[in-house]
Formats: C-alpha cells, sequence, structure tokens
C-alpha cells in the first residue's frame, strides 16, 4: 500500500490547501461526485480506507456518509500528471448525492435545454432524517 507521506508529497494543493477530488465507482466507472480535499483528508482516507473530505461550507473534515450512511471506501487514489486532480475509485454505498440521486452529474446541457437525466433514488428528508 502506498504511503501517505509518498502520496502528499507528489499532490499540489491549491493557494487554499486545497486540491479536487473525483469520486468514480470503481466497479461500473460511473462518476459520482467532486468534492475538494486537504492534507489532512488524504491522509485520513488513506489511513483508514474510509473517503474524507474538506467542506468549504463548514470549514472541516466531512467523512462521507457521517449524516446521510452514503459512504464511500477508497479502492484506488490516482494522482494525474500535473498533481493537481485526484481520481478516487471507490465503493458507494447507495447514493452518493446530496439529492439523493446516484450521482451529483445529473443535468445535461442539450439542444433543447437542461435536461435532468437521472431521477431521485431516495428523498433527502430520508437520507438525512429531517
Amino acid at each position: 500500500m502506498t504511503q501517505p507521506d509518498d502520496a502528499l508529497a507528489a499532490i499540489t494543493f491549491n493557494a487554499d490547501g486545497l486540491v479536487p477530488a473525483i469520486a468514480q465507482a470503481h466497479d461500473t466507472g460511473e462518476v459520482l461526485m467532486m468534492a475538494w480535499m486537504n492534507r489532512e483528508a488524504v491522509a485520513e482516507t488513506l489511513a483508514t480506507g474510509r473517503v474524507c473530505y474538506w467542506s468549504r461550507s463548514r470549514g472541516k473534515l466531512w467523512r462521507k456518509g457521517e449524516t446521510s450512511g452514503q459512504q464511500q471506501r477508497l479502492k484506488e487514489l490516482l494522482i494525474d500528471c500535473d498533481g493537481d486532480t485526484l481520481l478516487l475509485k471507490v465503493e458507494q454505498d447507495g447514493v452518493a448525492c446530496h439529492t439523493g440521486r446516484r450521482t451529483c452529474f445529473f443535468t445535461a446541457a442539450r439542444p433543447e435545454g437542461l435536461v435532468e437525466v437521472e431521477k431521485v433514488a431516495i428523498s433527502p428528508e430520508e437520507l438525512y432524517g429531517k
């Protein structure tokens, strides 16, 4: 297994100390979501195997699924050629999007306009108990 220090040294974090991370289903190749990671989130993800992001809106670590139960388990972390974007191949429990869809990429720009191409699988109220 890759040592977290080796991976962290290969990543170029932006001025805010963040790097974009794209989550992809390891088995189907489906792109699930994009979020941000800081050094601590990358290190924790590599150490535990449970994907952890940095929530810019909350200003703290966000362990995917901590409130919804829709966790991501890391299968592989890939660093792009410039070291400034991560691809996380994950095993996703349930849906990845806070809207209750499997993927956050559910709006297609088509000649006729914007079209939702993915249905809600579970209501946000059910996901978050609100």
